[in-house]
């Protein structure tokens, strides 16, 4: 696209060349029976006067050319009619072509000439001497001067025409990258300003359906949480001579329903933030066995790295891959905590079987299920988008989970 207004630019300086040479070559072959015809006939008539008749000596035909050149600078040549040299002034010419039945211009390798067929059938031919021959330079001065004065008149209006063109680009790119307010200036009537018209209708009704879903998953969520309370506050008030195990089954649901719950909400609010909401220095070791505290089979190993970021997201990041090895995977797990160039390393594994290779990119999608199950829900697609919002990256490796964090961003 950026390279689109050179090309449309280019296509008018080559039309101007083309169009340049045409009017040269139908001039060159036609202008010989435009109006100079006219000139070609008085000036053969004018030199028959001043001639001798054909019949004459040749030393009395060369007397009388000199003196109709003397005062022209010039190379004269006289032909009779089969075109044999009868005269002659200055440097020789060749004989006009035996195809040629009238006057006009020759072009030659010595220069141009002229040549004019008199009424007796006689030929004269002039070249410029070579003494007082010259380039027509102000010709391709006024040529050059024109494609200067062209070539500089349709940049700016091919130009303007390709930049609204990548302003739209522009635009799409920016909606594209999730940013759903991004809109293009109109400008004129033509095309271009009827798709950028488009492309504005377009981008505010995804915005608004975009807007609406949001809304709806924070609602409904939110929603939820009333009827779970009322379960959970009958649960508690259920008579001692219920089943234990039907109970503990209940608040079991009851506990990952709510989990899931809030995983929508945070999800919903990442989804919502173009940024983060708390930006300071956090100590990921510390928060890391913070969160293994929690946790009979997690050991943790490491250094202290120091990274900037919302602590309150990465310990829900941490968190959530806690709990992905707790459930899905098999103890011990190892929690680690290292420094690289530029970037913090967390990585958690467990002694389960691992995610086939197959299969890692596809775990960190919403409610996906690898094997047996590993995976479910939104706790490792929150992972990535919150390692991403901190400008890093989460992937699986075998049966462990690696996070990486920039240490400055």
């Amino acid at each position: 696209m950026r390279r689109l207004y050179l090309r449309i630019y280019l296509a008018v300086l080559a039309s101007l060349a083309v169009f340049a040479l045409a009017a040269g070559l139908l001039w060159h072959q036609f202008g010989e029976d435009g109006p100079l015809s006219q000139g070609y006939e008085v000036v053969a008539t004018i030199a028959q006067n001043a001639l001798p008749p054909a019949g004459a000596p040749k030393t009395e035909q060369q007397a009388a050319l000199e003196k109709l050149a003397a005062n022209l600078r010039a190379d004269i040549a006289l032909f009779a009619p089969d075109r044999s040299p009868v005269a002659a002034v200055g440097a020789p010419l060749p004989a006009p072509a035996a195809d040629r039945e009238r006057g006009g211009w020759i072009h030659r390798w010595g220069g141009p000439s002229w040549v004019v067929r008199l009424p007796d059938g006689r030929w004269i031919e002039a070249r410029a001497s070579r003494a007082h021959r010259h380039v027509p330079y102000g010709l391709f001065l006024a040529l050059a001067l024109l494609a200067l004065a062209v070539g500089v008149g349709a940049y700016p209006v091919v130009r303007r025409l390709t930049l609204r063109l990548e302003r739209l680009q522009a635009g799409v790119e920016s909606l594209g990258a999730g940013e759903l307010s991004a809109r293009v200036r109109v400008e004129g009537s033509d095309e271009v300003a009827q798709l950028a018209e488009s492309f504005n209708r377009a981008a505010g009704r995804i915005e608004e359906l975009v807007g609406a879903h949001k809304s709806l998953l924070a609602n409904a969520s939110h929603e939820l949480r009333t009827p779970l309370a009322r379960i959970r506050i009958a649960v508690e008030l259920m008579k001692e001579n219920a089943d234990p195990k039907r109970k503990a089954e209940l608040e079991q649901d009851i506990a990952e329903l709510d989990a899931l719950i809030d995983e929508i909400l945070l999800a919903s609010r990442l989804g919502a933030l173009k940024g983060l909401e708390t930006d300071e220095p956090v100590d990921l070791l510390a928060l890391a066995a913070e969160e293994c505290a929690r946790y009979d089979n997690a050991a943790l190993d490491g250094q202290p790295v120091t990274v900037r970021g919302d602590p309150r997201l990465l310990r829900r990041m941490i968190r959530n891959l806690l709990e992905n090895a707790e459930r899905h995977g098999a103890p011990p797990v190892e929690v680690s905590v290292s420094l690289a160039a530029e970037s913090a390393e967390l990585s958690v594994c467990d002694g389960g079987a691992g995610i086939p290779e197959s299969a890692r990119e596809r775990v960190f999608e919403p409610f996906h299920r690898a094997g047996a199950g590993r995976g479910t829900g939104l706790g490792l697609a929150l992972v990535r988008q919150i390692a991403r919002r901190h400008g890093g990256d989460a992937y699986s490796r075998g049966s462990c989970f690696i996070v990486t964090l920039p240490l400055k961003r």
